[in-house]
C-alpha cells in the first residue's frame, strides 16, 4: 500500500504536470492570436507598386555597314549612255586666231574593212564593211600658223558598228571586239608630221597624225594618213590607217569550218565638223 507521504508527492507531481500543460496551452493560444494579427495586417496593407523599368538611355551600337554602305553607293558612278569624247586640245597650244571645229556625228562616220573567207562556201571571198556615225571630237585650226593646228581626243562608239549582216555584228559585239563591254575606241594624238607652213583657202592638204589608240581596253601607238580641206568656214577630211586585230586581242576571227578573216583591218574616219558657234 502506498504511504501517505508517497500520495502527497504523487499529487504534487500531477499538479506540476497540469500547470505545465495549462501554461503550454496558454502560450500556444497567444502565438495563434499573434499570427492572426500579423496575417490581417498583411492583408490590408496595399501592395507595393514597382516602378516601370525605364528604357535604356544608351543607344545600341549601330552596324557599321549601315553608315558606310550608302556613302559607297553615292560614290559609285551612275549608269549612263556611253560617254562622248573629251574635247581636249592635246597639243596644248591655242593661239588668238585658233578656230575650233566640232565633229558632227550625223555628217561623219568611222568604218572598218576586213577580208573574210567562207570556208563552207568553197572558200568564197568577201570584204566585210562596218560603219558607225557615233564619232566625236574637236579640231583646232590656225590659218595664220598651220603647224599650230591640232586635234582633240577622237572617240568612236564601236558598239554601234553595223554591217550588212546582223549575225556578224552580234558576233563581233559579243565575242571579239566585245563592244558591249568596251564600247569606245579613243585616239589621243601627240604628233603631227607634214602640216603645211602656210595656208591657202580651198586647197587639199595631206599629213600624218600619230598618237595612242585604245581599243578593247588595249592601247597601241598608231599613225593616221590625213587629208583635209578648209574652204572658208567649211572643213572636211578623211583619216585612214591599217591595224592588226591581233594587236588589240580581237582577232583574226575564226569560226570552226565556217569562216575566217585576215588579221589586217582597214580603218577610215570621214569627218565633217562645224565651226564652234556656227
Amino acid at each position: 500500500m502506498l504511504s501517505c507521504t508517497m500520495l502527497v508527492q504523487l499529487k504534487s507531481v500531477l499538479d506540476s504536470c497540469l500547470l505545465s500543460h495549462e501554461e503550454f496551452m496558454k502560450r500556444l493560444f497567444y502565438l495563434i492570436l499573434l499570427a492572426g494579427l500579423v496575417l490581417s495586417a498583411c492583408a490590408v496593407q496595399p501592395a507595393a507598386t514597382s516602378a516601370p523599368a525605364s528604357a535604356p538611355t544608351s543607344t545600341p551600337n549601330a552596324d557599321p555597314t549601315q553608315a558606310a554602305y550608302p556613302a559607297v553607293l553615292a560614290s559609285q558612278p551612275t549608269s549612263q549612255a556611253y560617254p562622248a569624247a573629251t574635247s581636249e586640245n592635246t597639243s596644248g597650244i591655242t593661239t588668238s586666231d585658233t578656230v575650233i571645229f566640232k565633229i558632227v556625228p550625223s555628217k561623219s562616220q568611222a568604218s572598218y574593212t576586213v577580208n573574210e573567207t567562207f570556208l563552207n562556201e568553197n572558200n568564197r571571198l568577201n570584204t566585210a564593211v562596218g560603219v558607225t556615225t557615233q564619232v566625236s571630237g574637236e579640231i583646232y585650226t590656225s590659218k595664220a600658223n598651220p603647224p599650230k593646228s591640232s586635234l582633240g581626243t577622237i572617240s568612236i562608239d564601236l558598239s554601234k558598228l553595223a554591217s550588212d549582216s546582223s549575225r556578224r555584228d552580234n558576233m563581233i559585239r559579243q565575242n571579239f571586239l566585245e563592244s558591249s563591254k568596251f564600247p569606245l575606241a579613243k585616239f589621243v594624238p601627240d604628233k603631227y608630221i607634214g602640216l603645211p607652213a602656210s595656208y591657202q583657202d580651198g586647197q587639199d592638204y595631206s599629213f600624218k597624225v600619230s598618237g595612242n589608240l585604245t581599243v578593247h581596253n588595249v592601247t597601241k601607238p598608231v599613225s593616221f594618213d590625213v587629208s583635209a580641206n578648209l574652204t572658208g568656214d567649211t572643213l572636211n577630211g578623211t583619216a585612214t590607217t591599217t591595224l592588226l586585230m591581233s594587236d588589240f586581242g580581237v582577232g583574226p576571227i575564226s569560226l570552226m569550218g565556217m569562216l575566217k578573216t585576215e588579221d589586217k583591218v582597214g580603218v577610215k574616219l570621214t569627218f565633217v565638223p562645224n565651226r564652234t558657234g556656227s
